[in-house]
């Protein structure tokens, strides 16, 4: 599966060729409005419905996807105010994939959005164009789309992911124009301008790297020499590290272990003494505030 999405990737930036497909996503679209008072809300049974269609139904690549290889992936939005036509909400997004000749599904983005507003008028289409955009909504779930199938990439070949985190930058970059918050630099050191920046930032590209070391030559290696699969997720954890010490409040760093703890603890456990010593230390000092988590690892 992997192999199959390389070539498919290679050949159609070399060749240009227009690939015939199935659609990427798999996306499981929740809306909840317990907190909006009333007894009418088929505006939000009807923009679920829109949301995940615009999500499943969308073509984000010139790939070619099997159904079975479509990637899996959740959007949660609650609806904290409405007023008319115009609604606030939160966003949380997450996406995994299955470990190779495995039934474990590994999670690679859990994103906390917590600045999300958006105008949506029931039965309106839902319209997305990256060079012009004219909606808050669209503009949105096209960036999760986008970052959905970079992750993905990312974690089946080195930086594999990088034109479609190009992608959601441009829409943040389009979006800098609007009045739409989230998007921009400055506005908190946890928001879609900031995530994105991080990813493409050249300082985090050994983080990327160890992105897919971690997934593509670690966890899909454990299946058959889980010693070899853990070496190498140990021996390259040091990035996490050295990218906290330059920049302590990277975003992608702390949405990595977001998606992250509980599956480390679970690998290391049965880790060497000196695995286990050096992984504690370095997740201690990354995400201090979950040191004592970290000490499950040394628990038998």
């Amino acid at each position: 599966m992997a192999a199959m999405k390389i070539k498919l990737f290679v050949l159609a930036l070399l060749l240009s060729t227009n690939w015939t497909s199935a659609q990427e996503l798999k996306c499981n679209l929740q809306i909840n409005s317990d907190k909006i008072q009333g007894s009418n809300k088929s505006v939000f049974t009807t923009l679920q419905k829109d949301a995940t269609e615009f999500m499943n139904d969308r073509r984000w690549t010139e790939l070619t996807y099997e159904d079975n290889e479509r990637i899996e992936c959740t959007i949660n939005i609650i609806i904290n105010t409405a007023e008319g036509d115009n609604f606030t909400a939160e966003l949380v997004a997450q996406s995994r994939r299955p470990v190779f000749n495995s039934s474990y599904t590994t999670t690679l983005l859990n994103f906390r959005d917590v600045n999300f507003s958006f105008t949506y008028r029931e039965f309106d289409p839902l319209e997305f164009n990256i060079s012009s955009l004219n909606s808050g909504l669209t503009a949105v779930l096209a960036y999760y789309a986008y970052l959905f199938i970079g992750y993905d990439m990312d974690s089946f070949s080195r930086l594999g992911g990088t034109p479609w985190f190009q992608a959601a930058e441009e829409i943040v970059t389009q979006a800098q124009s609007t009045d739409w918050p989230g998007w921009r630099a400055f506005e908190n050191d946890r928001n879609r301008y900031a995530l994105i920046s991080n990813i493409m930032d050249e300082a985090f590209r050994k983080y990327r790297e160890y992105f897919y070391t971690y997934h593509r030559l670690g966890l899909d290696e454990m299946v058959v020499n889980a010693t070899n699969g853990r070496a190498r997720i140990a021996q390259g954890i040091d990035v996490l590290r050295e990218a906290y010490r330059a920049r302590p409040t990277a975003v992608v760093i702390s949405s990595f272990l977001d998606a992250k703890n509980d599956e480390l603890i679970n690998i290391f456990k049965k880790a060497t003494p000196e695995e286990k010593e050096k992984v504690v230390e370095i997740l201690s000092t990354v995400n201090p505030s979950q040191a004592a988590r970290y000490d499950q690892i040394n628990k038998k």
